[in-house]
């Protein structure tokens, strides 16, 4: 408990549920008029905030569509992480890529609508690209010690290549995703991706 008297629990529920109701409000009002043609004051009329508020939640507009994925990459290493020893570092950096395709996936049109939105839009597409890096730094450990090599040995490029080609598929098979109303499923997209590299 807190010096307020509430239970910091509480606070970060109710924050975390204001963060996702106002991303929910920002990524329909995005894919309704488009993503530049959105302003943050359009956003904090819909969610019925204040700009002081909106920025207490996400420091840009663009955090506004790509803040709650902020652990994504947690996700991803703890999913690597998890697959088991014997697994090539190929294979089980597919087979960590599942929970995400999952969440994709689930999201169906209204995602490939939004991922498609990022795709088209140059400040968006930047961000996810430097989302990519991020997670490519995290994954780096991992990889490196499936490998055999020690992270911190930077003269091998092995995991860094590994990563990028594994990343660089799941670009290719969201972009596929996204081509047509009526897609293969998201997984086998990827799967004919890594495919073709490996």
């Amino acid at each position: 408990m807190n010096v307020s008297g509430t239970p910091t629990g509480a606070r970060a529920r109710a924050r975390r549920e204001m963060r996702v109701q106002v991303s929910a409000i920002a990524v329909g009002l995005f894919l309704q008029q488009g993503y530049d043609a959105t302003t943050v004051e359009d956003i904090c009329a819909a969610a019925d905030i204040s700009r002081s508020t909106f920025f207490r939640y996400f420091p840009t507009k663009e955090d506004a569509l790509f803040g709650l994925a902020g652990d994504t990459g947690a996700r991803l290493v703890t999913a690597l992480a998890a697959r088991p020893a014997e697994e090539t570092p190929w294979t089980a950096l597919r087979r960590a890529l599942d929970p995400r395709l999952e969440e994709i996936a689930a999201g169906g049109v209204h995602a490939r609508r939004l991922v498609r939105l990022i795709q088209d839009t140059p400040g968006l597409a930047a961000r996810h690209r430097e989302k990519d890096a991020e997670w490519h730094q995290m994954l780096r450990p991992e990889v490196a010690r499936r490998l055999g090599a020690s992270p911190a040995v930077t003269c091998d490029p092995r995991a860094d290549a590994l990563i990028a080609a594994a990343l660089g598929c799941l670009d290719a098979a969201l972009m596929a995703w996204t081509a047509s109303d009526e897609p293969p499923e998201l997984p086998e997209l990827l799967d004919c991706a890594m495919a073709a590299v490996g």
